[in-house]
């Protein structure tokens, strides 16, 4: 009985120390694929935040559409590079948050749930994705992680 108690600490001691860095790093790396490819299309692409600049909410209404065309793309190329390697985790996953509920109250919200009607499941996902990374950081597997080491020992 002992060596099956054994084991199981040894089991868990094991899925602890994946759980320190897997499931965040997954977030990250799926969340960075996800905006970067919107902002390589949004990059490539035309601006079409004009023909919705009404539906934006404030104060989001209030900027050029060119200020926030430009500032959605940049923030989804370099947020998703930052996530990748895990550098400035949660002001990012802070600012892509704003990014997705503007998009989700602008584009998505009048369309109902379903993905296939450009509804809002996705953007709901998406928030639903960045809030671990928010609230408890980017895991062992980030810069973040090394540099606050290298701060906590100074």
């Amino acid at each position: 009985m002992s060596t099956i108690i054994t084991f199981i600490n040894f089991l868990i001691a094991q899925l602890n120390i994946i759980g320190g860095f897997l499931p965040q790093l997954g977030l990250r790396l799926f969340l960075a694929y996800e905006f970067w490819e919107s902002g390589v299309e949004k990059f490539t692409g035309k601006n079409w935040f004009g023909d919705i600049q009404a539906d934006f909410p404030f104060p989001f209404n209030h900027v050029p559409a060119e200020i926030s065309w430009f500032l959605s793309t940049w923030s989804e190329l370099i947020g998703a590079v930052c996530l990748v390697i895990g550098l400035g985790t949660r002001f990012w996953a802070a600012s892509l948050i704003i990014l997705d509920v503007v998009a989700w109250y602008s584009v998505h919200a009048g369309n109902g749930y379903n993905v296939c009607d450009n509804g809002y499941k996705l953007p709901l996902i998406y928030l639903v994705m960045f809030l671990p990374l928010l609230l408890t950081g980017p895991g062992k597997a980030s810069i973040d992680h090394l540099l606050a080491g290298k701060f906590d020992r100074a």
